[in-house]
């Protein structure tokens, strides 16, 4: 599990495609993965990751990426120099700042609006399919692993906006971020079980 508050920038070092799944190689410039071993979970850009290796020598721990996670996710445009976004695991007893993630991408929001405000960023994003329905003004939505809080809701076209601090553009990709680029998504779990319960329970009564 993680908490959407990612610790900064890594680098994609190589990248290397198998059979039906892709080999990541990450640097480890910051220390985050010191105390690394083989099966940890790792968030990559929201993305949760196994780790399959750890070259002391180099320096660059590897993930792999199932055909089915790339197909949903920004990981597939991934290139050799791209910084992503990093966080591990949260253990036992850590500060949880942000909101209870699980890595489990649904998949890709647009961005059609980004408006710098001094040293802050106003982001549109569409929500793709039928997910509008899962998000709520002041409720939350992790976006390339960042918990962030929606401050506006549009159902009819699908949009929603976040607002990002300098500091959370310090530590991330998205200091980057432009029109026409997509975002890795994760809808909250309390939020879906909710919606999907209260729809479950009116579509019985109808069916009365």
């Amino acid at each position: 599990m993680y908490t959407g508050i990612v610790q900064g920038l890594e680098k994609i070092v190589d990248i290397q495609q198998g059979n039906h799944f892709t080999t990541l190689f990450i640097s480890n410039q910051n220390g985050f993965f010191d105390d690394i071993f083989i099966g940890a979970s790792v968030a990559v850009e929201g993305t949760c990751l196994t780790a399959t290796g750890f070259d002391q020598t180099q320096n660059i721990v590897s993930f792999d990426v199932g055909d089915v996670s790339n197909t949903l996710t920004t990981l597939q445009f991934l290139k050799i120099g791209n910084e992503v976004n990093i966080e591990r695991s949260v253990k036992a007893g850590m500060e949880n700042g942000g909101h209870n993630l699980y890595g489990h991408i649904e998949g890709m929001a647009k961005v059609i609006n980004v408006i710098h405000s001094g040293e802050t960023v106003h982001i549109d994003l569409v929500i793709p399919d039928d997910n509008i329905k899962y998000f709520f003004k002041k409720g939350f939505i992790g976006l390339q692993g960042c918990s962030l809080t929606v401050n506006r809701v549009d159902r009819k076209s699908h949009e929603i906006s976040v607002d990002l601090i300098p500091e959370t553009l310090r530590l991330t990709t998205f200091k980057y971020i432009k029109v026409g680029d997509h975002l890795n998504y994760e809808i909250d779990q309390m939020t879906r079980t909710m919606v999907d319960t209260l729809e479950s329970i009116h579509a019985r009564q109808n069916d009365l």
